[in-house]
Formats: C-alpha cells, structure tokens, sequence
C-alpha cells in the first residue's frame, strides 16, 4: 500500500534505483532487484524505474566464486540514486568495504531510500544508519546481529519491514515480497499486480507474516486456505464474516483461525479487511469517482469507513491516494 512518507518518490523522470554489488554478494537478491527493478514494462506503457548497478571494483567475484561481474558503474554511481540496495553477502561478520559504507551514509544524508535484502541489513546497520530504527534479518543471523548492533530494533519473525526511508526484508524469497510493496509504494496496486502476474509471484504477502510457517503433514487431509480465500475475494462486497468462512470451509471458527495463523501469519478477519482494501485501492485507481460506490463494491460499507481504514492502513485519504495513482497519474 501507498505510504504518506512515500508521496516525494514519485517523479516526473523514471525513478533512479541503483544496487551496490560487492565482493561475494548473493546472485539471487540480484536478480530479484533485476526483475522487479529492471525489466522494462512494455504491458504498461511505461518504464517504472531507472535501473543500475553498481560495484566498488571493476570486477566482483559473486558469491562463493560462481561467476565474476563485470561491466557496471562505478561506485559513484550510488550518488545519484532516489532508492539505493546495499549489497548482502553470506559472510555477515566480514566487515562491509570503508568505501560501500561511506557512499550508504551519504545516501541517508541526502534523504534517498536505503533498502537491504537479507543480510544486507548488516551493511545498513555497519553504516549506522539503522540505530534507533525498526529493521528485519534472516532468522538464522538474529541472534548474531541482536549481538552486533543492540541499538537497532529487530524484528525477527517478519517477512519484512517498512520504516519509511529505510526498509528490509528478511530472507532471498522476502526480496521479491519487500521489491512488490515498494512498487505498491510507488505506483499503486494494480501496477503492482500487473508486475507480480509477470513474476508469477503471490501479488501481495504482508511485512508482517511470519518467515516460515507452520505445514501439515503430507499424510494429513488437505488443509489448504486456497479454496476458502478464492471463494471469499469473489464476493468481498457481501456481508462476509469469520464464520462465513468458516462455514464453506467445514470448520469451526476456531479452527479456521488457526489455519490463517499457520498458514498466513494473521486473522480471517485481518485477511479479510486488507483484501476488501486491496480491491478499494483497485477501483479508485481504475477511475470510480465515488468514494460511497468504492466503499459499497469492495465491502468496506460507508465512504466513511473507507477513509477511516485507509488512513490507519496506508497513511492516506482516498483522495489521496486517486490523486497519486487514478487514471491518467504518470
């Protein structure tokens, strides 16, 4: 979702992302940025970003020796980045290169969005830009940064975190998940959409689900959500509720909310309000004009509780948000 902290990212020129390349980083991370970043959009008539990359070296062995990068910018290619990736390696207790460190501060001073994937929160946080802020890292190196950097607020059990100019993701499939939300950020649902279809990646999974979730056992019944929440997005403008659900699910309510927890990380009723929001922020970008229309076809009810909602979920009013991404918004 939009966030109000968000509306100066979006300029009239393709916004800028640049994505440091260090010594042993992960190729995968990469290509997640590459994907969501750089690809050009042709389905959309438009180019979202302005994609680089960039290395302290001329040539940069990647992760584990697989192969060398060569052929990107020089490291003063961060200096003119709107949104900066910091490198993420697998060696977190290697110290970060003076040079990587020093044009990720300057980054910070000058207001650009610093975004790390995986232990790339180790370079934000070696660069001293995270202290005091909200930040998520791989489960497995919790422990391990709790240690380094006391003064950071990590968040361990997230997929990823969104503190306005800086943000994480907690694991290699999270990059995918935290790059969608920054599109959301930037461009609204329905590019999003459009470019998570691309992907063939889920459109949208909260910062908040948890890194890994609970599975059931192959020789258990199927168990799975899919059914219930397909049957639910086609009929989010009735009256739905948890036992609603429940009902087409054959379950009891407490049994449903169990499986939300286990298999999304959140309620039924949490689920079910942030789709009927997902599909408000769709129709006003597709052009309805009336806020008390939207509310009634997404069942949200009243243009009241429409503004009520986006306020507390995205930071901003319906309007807005048509403002930044209703029709003919570039």
């Amino acid at each position: 979702m939009a966030q109000e902290s968000s509306q100066g990212w979006q300029e009239a020129e393709p916004h800028r992302v640049v994505v440091i390349v260090d010594e042993n980083s992960n190729p995968f991370e990469l290509g997640c940025a590459t994907e969501v970043f750089g690809l050009r959009r042709p389905e959309l008539g438009r180019d979202l970003y302005d994609f680089r990359l960039c290395s302290p070296e001329p040539r940069t062995l990647m992760r584990d020796g697989f192969f060398t990068l060569t052929g990107v910018a020089g490291l003063e290619a961060a200096e003119e980045a709107d949104t900066l990736i910091v490198p993420n390696r697998p060696d977190t207790e290697v110290p970060r290169r003076p040079a990587v460190l020093d044009a990720v501060r300057r980054a910070h001073a000058r207001g650009a969005r610093l975004v790390g994937f995986c232990s790339g929160a180790f370079t934000l946080a070696e660069a001293g830009v995270l202290d005091g802020r909200r930040a998520t890292a791989h489960w497995q190196w919790a422990d391990d940064f709790r240690a380094r950097f006391p003064s950071v607020r990590l968040e361990p059990d997230v997929l990823f975190v969104d503190d306005g100019d800086i943000l994480t993701a907690a694991g290699s499939a999270a990059a995918l998940d935290l790059g969608l939300h920054l599109v959301r950020r930037d461009h609204g649902a329905e590019v999003a959409n459009a470019v998570s279809r691309r992907l063939v990646f889920a459109a949208h999974r909260e910062g908040g689900q948890r890194q890994f979730v609970e599975r059931p056992m192959p020789d258990l019944p199927d168990e799975s959500l899919a059914p219930v929440l397909a049957w639910a997005q086609e009929r989010l403008d009735a009256p739905l509720t948890v036992a609603d659900l429940a009902g087409r699910a054959a379950v009891s309510p407490a049994t449903l909310h169990r499986r939300f927890q286990a298999q999304l990380g959140t309620t039924p009723l949490t689920w079910l309000t942030r789709e009927r929001l997902a599909l408000a922020c769709r129709l006003i970008e597709r052009g309805e004009p009336h806020f008390e229309v939207v509310a009634r076809r997404s069942g949200i009810g009243t243009a009241a509780h429409l503004r009520s909602l986006m306020r507390r979920e995205t930071g901003i009013t319906p309007s807005a948000y048509r403002s930044r991404f209703g029709p003919g918004v570039k």
